[in-house]
């Protein structure tokens, strides 16, 4: 029998990888437990989709390396930070590891304050090191600064009426008057920049970034709308001063709006972040040489089909008629549609009524438990049909 393990992270409990060697343990655990002797080939390819865990699951799978430096959180505060890079020299960015909603803390969410500076920091350092290809991950962001952050760290000035340099944050979008690109990092023009994504919403409006991720970011209602009208202003200069109209773009919202920014200042292209990992982790080829496929991820909803990891595998998996078994922290709203997508069993690894806490803190155990009674299940079906 030979089982491909490809989990996205369960977020705040378990990275992919983590994810995948609990789901390993379940697996062995079960084979021991009824006694099979026959081998049981497990493959791991831990997933991603843009998000935290895209720089683990490609360099991992592609045998990289992770460089370490120093930008700016969310909040202007120096950090560690980090980004990986493949063997031929392809950096992997993921935007959460310098604006990511998990540097700060929940009473210090401020999307009027928070900024993608350190994001441009990331990709600063990428170019120092020469670079040419990068692939930007940008889900989780704490951010709704609509990528001036960003833009200003590689060298875009954002100025107000009076030529000042505007303060960094969302909140004061409004000031802006003119955007000046003469001091951008001139290496940009000669690297080829990826947006990897699952974020499809527009910058502005009722499905725009402010309005559908401001409340997650900390926004209040009185917010979201300074917020919104923030953006299309940027928007307006963004056309005026840099002749690209971004506002409803596809995946211009990515990010609080970090999608917009990054393909006005750095002509990058988009496509799904799980799109990318496969491609890079030969999923595809992986997929055909096996009899079954476990993955799973932190909460599957109906959201998980517009391009999450669960999705992703089901997908591939279903082209090649290959059963697909979803084991995730929560089964929530909707999440019954995925059984038309081409995942053929979903279940939950909690066990008992608990807290989400208590949950997250046991996830690696919980979910390893999950995954030994399901295969137990396999297994008996599989002696009583020999």
């Amino acid at each position: 029998m030979k089982i491909l393990v490809s989990p996205d992270s369960f977020k705040g409990s378990l990275t992919a990888l983590d994810a995948a060697q609990a789901m390993q343990k379940g697996i062995l655990s079960a084979k021991e437990d009824f006694g099979i002797t026959e081998s049981i080939d497990i493959i791991i390819i831990p997933m991603a989709d843009g998000g935290e865990g895209t720089v683990d699951a490609i360099v991992s799978a592609n045998h990289g390396r992770i460089i370490k430096t120093r930008v700016l959180d969310p909040l202007g505060r120096e950090i560690g930070s980090f980004f990986g890079v493949l063997p031929d020299n392809t950096a992997v960015i993921e935007m959460a590891a310098a604006s990511g909603l998990n540097l700060i803390k929940s009473d210090e969410r401020n999307p009027m304050k928070t900024t993608t500076y350190g994001t441009g920091q990331l990709i600063k350092a990428a170019l120092d090191i020469g670079c040419k290809n990068i692939i930007i991950g940008i889900g989780g962001s704490a951010t709704n600064d609509g990528g001036a952050g960003m833009a200003q760290a590689l060298g875009a000035k954002f100025l107000d009426k009076n030529g000042d340099d505007l303060k960094l944050g969302g909140g004061y979008l409004n000031e802006l008057d003119k955007i000046d690109i003469s001091g951008l990092d001139s290496r940009i023009k000669d690297v080829n920049f990826v947006i990897a994504s699952d974020v499809r919403n527009p910058l502005c409006g009722p499905e725009g970034a402010s309005a559908v991720y401001g409340p997650q970011k900390g926004a209040s209602y009185e917010m979201v709308k300074i917020l919104d009208e923030n953006l299309e202003h940027l928007a307006q200069v963004i056309k005026k001063d840099l002749g690209r109209d971004v506002k409803d773009l596809l995946g211009a919202g990515a990010a609080g709006g970090l999608g917009a920014a990054l393909l006005a200042f750095l002509d990058a292209k988009s496509r799904q972040g799980i799109e990318i990992v496969m491609e890079l982790s030969n999923f595809r080829e992986k997929v055909k040489d096996v009899d079954l496929i476990l993955t799973g991820e932190g909460a599957t909803d109906y959201q998980t089909k517009f391009g999450k990891v669960p999705f992703g595998v089901a997908q591939v998996a279903k082209k090649y008629n290959k059963p697909v078994i979803c084991v995730s922290g929560s089964l929530l709203t909707g999440y019954e549609e995925l059984y038309n997508c081409g995942i053929s069993a979903m279940f939950s690894i909690i066990n008992k009524p608990m807290d989400l806490k208590e949950a997250m803190e046991r996830g690696n155990k919980l979910l390893e438990k999950a995954v030994s009674n399901i295969m137990k299940s396999l297994f008996l079906g599989v002696i009583n049909n020999s």
